[in-house]
């Protein structure tokens, strides 16, 4: 199944991004450029690095100077996420194309490409709740607090993982419509942002 592919990827980008837990490691990726595989791996990998990111930054004696820099790499990072999730998309859409959906056929509220982003972020949080209960440093309640989020989270991860199996079959059957909304922000675009198309 499409999903447990997707679990699978995404535990072994996580692990190997651990490996030197540095967020200046180059991606290794090991599947084909152009294949999905290959977009779902780097897709987790940004979500870890971005993870370890939003950790450094908010260090209450950053120097200014670094906590901009970082900042502007999670903008970096958040539009090559979205990047990924559009691509993502696609591969979806190609694959569905010839799919005639069914008179009733329903809308989904997400598109498969931001579910599968949900699940990636899942298992970088999965990651580091399992990290905090094995500390050696805190009390037992602390732990036990850690376990049962654990818990939950690897709960959703069953949840989530089922879900979006269900999404896919019924695109698959013609029981949704594949339907895409391309990304629309603003922010980061000279021409709509007014503090950057003002300053030219």
């Amino acid at each position: 199944m499409f999903t447990q592919n997707c679990n699978k990827i995404f535990s072994t980008a996580v692990r190997n991004y651990h490996l030197t837990d540095n967020v200046d490691t180059p991606i290794s990726n090991p599947y084909p450029t152009g294949s999905i595989e290959n977009l779902l791996y780097q897709k987790n990998w940004i979500d870890t690095v971005q993870w370890h990111l939003e950790d450094i930054i908010r260090d209450p004696h950053i120097d200014p100077a670094d906590a901009l820099l970082i900042k502007r790499r999670i903008d970096s990072s958040n539009q090559e996420r979205t990047d990924i999730v559009e691509q993502i998309d696609t591969y979806f859409l190609n694959l569905y194309s010839n799919i005639v959906p069914e008179a009733d056929a329903k809308i989904n509220t997400e598109s498969p490409a931001w579910a599968i982003d949900r699940l990636s972020i899942l298992h970088v949080k999965i990651w580091h709740m399992r990290e905090q209960t094995e500390r050696t440093d805190i009390s037992a309640e602390q732990k036990q607090r850690c376990i049962a989020k654990l818990s939950i989270l690897q709960e959703q991860l069953t949840d989530l993982t089922l879900s979006i199996s269900q999404l896919l079959e019924d695109y698959a059957a013609g029981r949704r419509i594949m339907k895409v909304y391309r990304q629309m922000k603003m922010y980061n675009d000279p021409q709509l942002n007014p503090v950057l198309y003002n300053k030219k």
